[in-house]
């Protein structure tokens, strides 16, 4: 009797257990949802990127002797064609005197070659062989004048030395380094873009006819320097296209070229390309709002019957605290904002709804995915 009695009981709180069970599981959870926002926002692409001159070249020796005289500093500032560096000059000018007084022997021997053709002692063979003689003589006297000339060695284009590598007195030979010149007037800055987003600029550009050249529609290029302030001259949104990319990485290398009027930038500084752009209309939630499972994104779709269900999103670009949607959902859906710990798939939930403004907010400033 004691043991029919048990199994009763027994039979009784497993049924209860069962019972209670299925209510918990029907207890709808409350959470606070809210819609996709709607909004304007800025997309800002940050790039580490290396500085370089739009010229930068090494000053070297012409000619082979001692330093008589350097007539600048470490740093100057030059215009082209003036003088830098002077090699005592004494030897390439007697080359030159020799080569001058050959120039006159050879003269003298045409003239009298060719009275002596006139007067038809001598052939025609004998007076073109001392035209040649003479033209022999006139492109040695040449030579030796432009070797003389490169005793002094000068500046091609205006620009800012480098450091001097030799002092005066020191003995030089033929392409001896002596400084270098960078014309800083405009800086081109190279920076490395991922294919995806090649393409992406690819397929937003204006009408072109120069493949080496890309337009960044709706793009504000900027530089930030390494002290995080922005340098005051913006680019053009054109930038210059390498023609490959490199296998190893998957990039391919940009330049923009930034005016430097102050001569602020320098050969060889680095820095940050930011290139902004707004993106009208873009469907943006909050980042809390997600959960990230196995490198995808998804998020709590409540339907109309306050059901929630789990669906996954395509992000396409992280700004402040929020993410800008390419795909997954539109702006009438609604999403679990707050209580994800709480909502499973496919529970009913109770649900407060949260305005998008008062949710989101606006994002300011953005950074790409």
């Amino acid at each position: 009797m004691i043991r029919t009695r048990l199994k009763v009981w027994a039979c009784g709180l497993a049924l209860g257990l069962a019972v209670g069970g299925a209510v918990t599981a029907q207890t709808a959870q409350k959470v606070v949802v809210t819609s996709p926002r709607t909004t304007d926002v800025v997309i800002t692409q940050q790039d580490s990127c290396q500085i370089r001159s739009r010229r930068h070249i090494e000053i070297r020796a012409m000619s082979t002797g001692y330093l008589e005289a350097i007539t600048v500093r470490e740093g100057q500032g030059v215009k082209q064609g003036e003088a830098l560096f002077r090699v005592i000059p004494q030897l390439y000018k007697a080359k030159l005197d020799t080569a001058m007084a050959e120039v006159q022997l050879a003269k003298i021997e045409f003239d009298n070659t060719k009275k002596l053709f006139d007067n038809k002692v001598v052939s025609v063979n004998e007076v073109r062989l001392s035209e040649a003689k003479l033209a022999v003589a006139q492109a040695k006297a040449r030579l030796a004048e432009t070797e003389l000339g490169f005793t002094t060695v000068k500046a091609p284009f205006d620009g800012l030395l480098g450091r001097l590598e030799t002092q005066e007195g020191s003995l030089i030979s033929e392409k001896d380094a002596l400084t270098t010149l960078s014309d800083n007037s405009v800086m081109w800055v190279y920076f490395h873009v991922p294919e995806v987003r090649y393409l992406e600029y690819k397929a937003r550009q204006g009408p072109s006819n120069d493949p080496s050249r890309l337009e960044l529609v709706d793009s504000r290029i900027e530089l930030v320097l390494a002290d995080g302030s922005t340098f005051k001259h913006a680019a053009s949104n054109v930038v210059t296209v390498e023609n490959s990319f490199n296998n190893g990485t998957g990039n391919i290398s940009f330049r923009v070229d930034f005016p430097n009027h102050d001569r602020l930038l320098r050969q060889g500084q680095t820095g940050i390309v930011q290139i902004r752009r707004t993106v009208k209309n873009a469907l943006i939630v909050p980042q809390r709002a997600t959960i990230e499972i196995l490198d995808r994104r998804y998020v709590y779709v409540v339907d109309k019957d306050d059901v929630a269900r789990q669906r996954e999103i395509v992000v396409q670009h992280e700004v402040d605290d929020t993410f800008v949607i390419k795909k997954g959902l539109d702006a009438n859906d609604r999403i679990v904002l707050d209580g994800l710990q709480r909502v499973r798939d496919g529970e009913k939930v109770e649900s407060e709804f949260r305005k998008p403004e008062d949710a989101i907010g606006t994002p300011k400033t953005g950074r790409e995915k």
